[in-house]
């Protein structure tokens, strides 16, 4: 059924007169009468009876009325759920308890008149391609690894550098450091199973134990972080680095230590990525708020991929 001719029958009915309704449609009598006979034709009933006083509706006509302004009704909804600014930002945080999703909670509270669709996405690639699709409007990711590039209609821009901690139960070797450094974790067994091959973050860790000859081992099903943080708390020999604003509970018997990596302190870099041509108001809003809370960057006595040690 054409849309524009059930729009011109109501019009139509509104007008009492097609001469009337083509001028506030700003069309030809022509065209109305056209788009009425399509209509009728598509119906297979008249819904119009022309009289000196001018159009008035058949019984056919008044019958179908009140179903063609519930049509109109349902299309302008239609195009207000997809307009630009009416429908909510949706934004992929990875997880919730990492650091890009404490980063949407302060834009939230900042601004709340701004729905939110919060979605989580694996990796990377199904990032941009959700971006690119216009399933999302926009993703934290870590784009610095040296050699990794971006589609020419995908802009970054890095919002995070968040630092590594290293987590040991309490008979761990290195559970009463206030703080270690990067030589001191030579030797000693990291185990991270939550790493997938092919991610952004598995590149990431790839670089740091280039760089620094540490031990990551990713053996063995990943469980979960409760799973993560049992094994860590009961045996002494293993450890794992968690992200400074990762969110995580424990119960109190585990006497877990999270303990700050130094010399240099290696900081794994979240971006902002969205597509150039994303027009929606809520991520110029989203943008300019990273950019004004954005804490320093390249700080000194850092290690990114990419960035190496940055000197003091």
């Amino acid at each position: 059924m054409d849309l524009e001719a059930v729009r011109t029958f109501a019009a139509v009915v509104e007008a009492g007169q097609f001469q009337k309704a083509a001028a506030d449609l700003a069309i030809t009598q022509q065209a109305v009468s056209k788009r009425v006979a399509t209509l009728e034709r598509d119906l297979g009933a008249r819904l119009f009876t022309r009289t000196p006083r001018g159009a008035e509706l058949t019984i056919d006509g008044q019958a179908f009325l009140p179903h063609a302004r519930e049509l109109l009704r349902a299309a302008e909804r239609a195009v207000a759920s997809v307009g630009t600014g009416r429908r909510p930002l949706r934004v992929d945080v990875i997880a919730s308890r990492v650091a890009p999703s404490g980063l949407m909670r302060d834009f939230h509270r900042a601004h709340p008149e701004v729905d939110l669709d919060v979605v989580m996405l694996f990796d990377v690639e199904a990032a941009v391609g959700a971006i690119r699709s216009g399933a999302i409007d926009a993703s934290f990711r870590a784009v610095a690894a040296p050699g990794r590039s971006l589609p020419e209609d995908i802009e970054s821009v890095r919002v995070l550098d968040e630092p590594l901690q290293l987590l040991t139960g309490p008979a761990h070797a290195l559970a009463g450091a206030r703080s270690v450094t990067v030589a001191q974790l030579a030797g000693h067994r990291i185990w991270m199973p939550g790493i997938a091959p092919g991610t952004e973050w598995a590149a990431y860790y790839d670089d740091l134990v280039a760089e620094f000859g540490l031990g990551i081992e990713v053996t063995g099903p990943n469980f979960g972080s409760d799973a993560l943080l049992d094994t860590v708390a009961d045996t002494p020999a293993l450890a794992t680095f968690m992200s400074e604003h990762t969110r995580v509970v424990w119960p109190a018997g585990h006497g877990l230590r999270r303990i700050p990596v130094t010399d240099p302190t290696p900081v794994y870099p979240h971006s902002l990525l969205w597509h150039r041509d994303n027009p929606h108001p809520a991520l110029a809003a989203l943008r300019a708020h990273l950019a004004a809370t954005r804490p320093a960057l390249d700080a000194p006595g850092t290690w990114r991929p990419g960035l190496g040690v940055l000197p003091r």
